[in-house]
């Protein structure tokens, strides 16, 4: 029978992964708790950073629905549960990996499909979705100006032509 603190942090992690859009995994082996900490403010914003047991961590996945996570879960594991912009949460967990090569980033899962540690940093070098967003307004906006200019041209080229003749028959006459 489970211990009752067992229980209750298996039920705390399950609810973190149902709540969080995606949860990144990393081994955190040689690292200090004062860059920890670092690392789980620079993350505060789109994530809670959290150094996990194996064991609790492969139940509250299975309950959670997250059968893919158990390949990962060895040595020792810290989670990055997401509930913000999972690529800000990526490229911080790139960042101070960069910073800090202790850190490993093994993988982990973004909407229900698994992730390995490469897929990770290929997330981390997209654009913020804000970026993105914009990128695709000004291209429709750019589309939408090209259109209306050929639109009005041929009326434009109307009007001159038009003008261009009464001229002419301004000099003639």
């Amino acid at each position: 029978m489970a211990r009752p603190d067992k229980a209750a942090a298996v039920a705390e992690l399950t609810e973190k992964f149902r709540e969080s859009n995606a949860v990144m995994l990393t081994e955190y082996r040689g690292l200090s708790v004062s860059q920890l900490k670092q690392l789980r403010r620079s993350l505060a914003d789109n994530a809670s950073y959290a150094v996990v047991k194996n064991t609790l961590t492969a139940i509250a996945a299975k309950d959670a629905g997250l059968e893919n996570l158990e390949d990962q879960l060895t040595g020792p594991t810290a989670i990055a549960f997401v509930t913000g912009e999972p690529v800000e949460a990526a490229k911080g967990l790139r960042d101070f990996a960069k910073a800090n090569p202790q850190l490993s980033i093994k993988g982990g899962v973004l909407e229900g499909n698994p992730l390995t540690g490469e897929d990770i940093t290929k997330l981390a070098d997209l654009e913020s979705r804000d970026v993105l967003l914009a990128k695709a307004a000004g291209a429709m906006k750019a589309a939408l100006f090209q259109a209306a200019y050929l639109f009005t041209a041929p009326t434009t080229k109307a009007v001159r032509t038009i003008e261009a003749l009464r001229e002419k028959q301004a000099t003639d006459a």
